[in-house]
């Protein structure tokens, strides 16, 4: 095992609040409230009424699928890395507080991140902040690549189904590492007591976390690592972007298949995270259920292509104002014109992405005809149908195929519902949106963790949405 003498194995206790994000941009200073961290019944709600048409241009923040990863892959730098276009999220808050305390030192200034690991001194992070996010676990693999040894705790994040960390831990061992599993956490250390060596690993199914961590891992392992049916999504390839920009040799980005060339140090670097395609995704489906047009920006077009040909072939329309801009028209060219249903199986990228199927699905149900939709990614992102199906909708359920009927069985009205996961809960607020009368969304804390001023945004786009925060 590598020498664990200057590493406390205890985390250090968290330092005072340079990390914390300010509440949000001027424009939207006067209302956004801070989310909570944990789910109680003080969590804030969602008032909606709907029947607003939307109109008008919205931001698109940062990706949160890509600044997790990215923060972690700071533990592999020496020096000072900037990070830009970091969204103000509870979950990248979260990531924050974990480099934190394994020692780095963190500074935030509006949508930027300073982070300065040459002070890293342990190699556990803090088990009550790797518990809160899924993306806590990345940090295993550049703890490994850059110290020899880590010890982790299992991940938390949404209830959507089995997401194990099997194929991280096969992956490591496959680059050297001696991995084992108790009391709750992931220990590893480099089985010479140096340090990981390149390999080769293929991985079962092409996720995108194992596929991050091995990723980076490898990038500072010793030799040429191959790693084979890897995840092909763009925030993989910017994962990948980020640690060529600290000096990292990686190749085939955006490929099934990854070679990769240890280095014994990366330097620091100022990097850019791309737009959040999550987000830009919804709010494409927020103007199409609403039947609106709205602008948006910054977007890069071919993150999206499967939801755009999609939305296109079901009537929306949909132009390119600028590279990094693009309108988006649901307005009917006559009243009795409407969207068609589609029918949608998820699937890795370039496949129709899993974090869009349950706001698809809402939309889906102000469409003509019957659409399917096919969940092939996480056997539990069914869980919102019964919420939604509280608005009115017909929605039958066969395992993880749902079967949407679509307008011709009765509009949506207002009703009270709970989000019990992220893109589930975005789902029912969408659905508020298209509603006859008020619709009262619980439980978006959830939300909180993957939209930046979410209702902000709807409100600037026209939306009737306002957040109330139960009293204790």
């Amino acid at each position: 095992m590598a020498s664990s003498s200057t590493f406390n194995p205890h985390p250090p206790p968290p330092k005072p609040s340079s990390t914390h994000f300010p509440k949000t941009p001027p424009l939207l200073a006067h209302t956004l409230q801070t989310p909570p961290k944990t789910l109680t019944h003080q969590d804030p709600k969602l008032i909606i009424t709907g029947g607003a048409t939307l109109s008008g241009h919205v931001p698109i923040s940062g990706s949160k699928n890509s600044a997790l990863p990215i923060l972690a892959a700071t533990l592999c730098c020496s020096g000072q890395t900037k990070l830009k276009n970091v969204p103000n999220l509870f979950d990248t808050r979260s990531m924050l507080s974990i480099l934190e305390s394994l020692g780095a030192e963190v500074e935030v200034f509006g949508g930027e991140v300073v982070v300065s690991t040459d002070g890293v001194r342990s190699v556990e992070p803090c088990e009550g902040e790797i518990g809160k996010i899924r993306g806590g676990f990345l940090v295993i693999g550049p703890l490994l690549g850059r110290f020899g040894e880590a010890v982790v705790g299992l991940p938390g994040g949404c209830d959507i189904g089995a997401r194990p960390v099997d194929l991280h831990i096969r992956g490591l061992r496959a680059l050297g590492a001696s991995v084992d599993c108790r009391d709750g956490k992931v220990i590893a250390h480099a089985s010479n007591g140096k340090g990981l060596v390149g390999g080769r690993f293929r991985l079962d199914y092409p996720s995108v976390g194992a596929t991050e961590t091995l990723m980076m891992a490898a990038c500072m392992a010793d030799g040429m690592t191959v790693l084979s049916n890897v995840a092909q999504e763009p925030e993989v390839i910017d994962l990948a972007h980020f640690l060529m920009d600290t000096g990292a040799c990686v190749e085939g980005a955006g490929t099934d298949k990854l070679l990769i060339k240890g280095r014994r140090k990366l330097h620091d670097s100022e990097y850019s995270i791309i737009p959040d395609r999550i987000e830009a995704g919804t709010f494409m489906l927020a103007a199409a259920i609403t039947r609106s047009c709205i602008t948006m920006s910054p977007i890069v077009p071919s993150h999206l292509s499967c939801l755009i040909n999609k939305l296109v072939t079901a009537g929306c329309k949909i132009s390119q104002c600028t590279p990094d801009a693009l309108e988006f028209s649901a307005v009917p060219a006559k009243s009795r014109d409407g969207l068609h249903g589609f029918d949608v199986r998820t699937s890795p990228f370039p496949g129709f992405p899993t974090d869009l199927q349950p706001q698809t699905m809402a939309l889906l149900t102000t469409c003509q005809g019957l659409s399917v939709v096919e969940e092939s990614v996480f056997e539990n992102r069914m869980n919102h149908v019964t919420e939604m199906q509280k608005f009115g909708p017909r929605i039958q359920v066969r395992g993880s195929t749902a079967l949407v009927f679509g307008k011709d069985s009765g509009r949506l009205y207002g009703s009270r519902v709970a989000a019990s996961d992220l893109r589930g809960g975005v789902s029912l607020v969408l659905a508020g949106l298209a509603a006859q009368g008020t619709t009262e969304v619980n439980g978006i804390a959830h939300i909180d963790r993957g939209y930046e001023n979410f209702e902000m945004k709807l409100r600037l786009l026209g939306a009737d949405v306002k957040r109330l925060t139960i009293p204790p």
